[in-house]
């Protein structure tokens, strides 16, 4: 059985950092590539980014490019996002994917002053 077990987020102020972690297990996290996507109040499912099963290609959204980092440790079987710079608009509920479909249960993140 697939689990995506999510942790990190929470209140932060614009311009501030938070880093996202979501633990796999039930598959072999190596092989496949895993994503990260938003939904914020009110609005759709948004992708942020996709990274590789290796780890070396990444892409992302224009709207986080520059400011969010995707990355994963294979040997840890976890996935992260390191969200920079962030912004009111970026308050939403975060969740891990994987390529297959699943999804985590999401961690809120909220950007205000």
């Amino acid at each position: 059985e697939v689990q995506l077990v999510q942790s990190g987020g929470g209140l932060v102020q614009p311009g501030g950092s938070l880093r996202l972690s979501c633990a796999a297990s039930g598959f072999i996290f190596r092989r496949y590539a895993m994503s990260w996507v938003r939904q914020a109040p009110g609005k759709g499912l948004e992708w942020i980014s996709t990274i590789n099963g290796g780890g070396g290609d990444t892409s992302y959204a224009d709207s986080v490019k520059g400011r969010f980092t995707i990355s994963r440790d294979n040997a840890k079987n976890t996935l992260y996002l390191q969200m920079n710079s962030l912004k009111p608009e970026d308050t939403a509920v975060y969740y891990c994917a994987t390529s297959q479909g699943s999804r985590g249960k999401g961690t809120q993140v909220t950007v205000t002053s």
